[in-house]
């Protein structure tokens, strides 16, 4: 079955729908989308979430903590 989660990128304004496999984290997710977990917060209604947690929120905002460029 798997999960989905709706990723909002910021300060991008993006936005990436997620899907994956039963039991995988944001770590997880953020690596295969190419994002260094090191880098960024994970938020969910404010709250941080830790990168190690499985997903089971539908939407998250991933905000990035240092310049990419």
């Amino acid at each position: 079955m798997g999960v989905k989660c709706r990723f909002l990128l910021e300060p991008e304004g993006k936005t990436i729908d997620y899907e994956g496999a039963d039991g995988a984290t944001y770590e997880d997710a953020l690596l295969s989308l190419g994002i260094s977990p090191d880098i960024v917060l994970i938020l969910h209604e404010g709250i941080s979430l830790p990168q190690d947690k499985p997903i089971e929120e539908s939407e998250v905002v991933i905000v990035s903590t240092c310049s990419r460029g």
